[in-house]
């Protein structure tokens, strides 16, 4: 981990949705320590600042992807990076994904709106290592058709295979899909509660009521895991402004055990 940027050019850019953009980078120098599913790093464009983004995909420890969508000042200069300009990077930060624990069982990936960025390197990581683990699936909701992100990539995720779900909350014209709640996907996915490993990502109040579904199908607390956010600074739990109780989630998550993270969530003041 460094608490100083170093420099990142950035070799490929994609647009993923109307405000969503992925882009790869690569260090120009010396690279950051290797990243893990589930943790993020600081990116800072110059000039502006900085702001915390999970990585959505690990190539390799010299090549990274993140997804970003443009919401204020230095996402919306993060999006309007091309190829060969030059950001700054600083980490890895965070707890990410416990995939070691969750060895020898099912993978049920739930993921809402761009939460699936933060998921994206664990579908990777399940499906390069297709023997340690059980079946593989993936419930996606979106507002719209047209946020959804990775399209292209959930085919080849099908075709792996890994079973993919997808949900819209609005559907477009020639949308012919499930429209409603990701958590409506659920009884597709059958979870074996002995034997399931569920990683959920989202906005906080599609954590809560996946995370209560998934206890009411008999999924013990333990075997759920919450990637949570707040509002991040430092990156190193030194300023504050992402805790949650007595967590500095930048630090002590963002990924962190439902067993942990319920009596927290139930604080309305937190």
């Amino acid at each position: 981990m460094t608490t100083v940027p170093l420099p990142y050019r950035v070799t490929a850019v994609s647009a993923e949705t109307a405000d969503c953009v992925s882009f790869e980078v690569t260090p120009v120098g010396r690279a950051l320590p290797d990243f893990s599913p589930g943790r993020f790093a600081m990116l800072y464009v110059f000039g502006v600042g900085e702001v915390p983004i999970s990585v959505s995909a690990i190539r390799d420890r010299h090549r990274l992807v993140h997804t970003v969508r443009a919401i204020g000042a230095v996402t919306d200069g993060l999006c309007r990076l091309g190829p060969g300009d030059t950001m700054g990077l600083r980490g890895p930060y965070g707890i990410g994904w416990d995939l070691d624990r969750a060895a020898g069982s099912d993978i049920l990936v739930i993921a809402g709106g761009i939460g699936l960025a933060p998921l994206r390197p664990v579908v990777h990581h399940v499906l390069d290592h297709p023997g340690r683990y059980g079946r593989l699936h993936v419930l996606i909701g979106a507002r719209t058709p047209q946020d959804l992100l990775y399209r292209e990539e959930l085919e080849h995720w099908r075709r792996a295979p890994a079973r993919v779900e997808v949900t819209v909350d609005r559907p477009g014209p020639g949308w012919r899909g499930d429209v409603g709640t990701v958590t409506t996907l659920l009884a597709r996915a059958e979870p074996r509660p002995d034997r399931t490993t569920a990683l959920v990502c989202g906005p906080e109040v599609m954590i809560r009521h996946t995370a209560r579904a998934l206890l009411t199908r008999g999924l013990p607390e333990h075997r759920v895991q919450v990637s949570l956010e707040r509002n991040m600074r430092c990156g190193t739990g030194h300023c504050g402004h992402c805790q949650l109780g007595p967590l500095l989630l930048c630090r002590d998550g963002p990924v962190t055990g439902y067993d942990r993270a319920r009596p927290l969530l139930a604080v309305r003041e937190l």
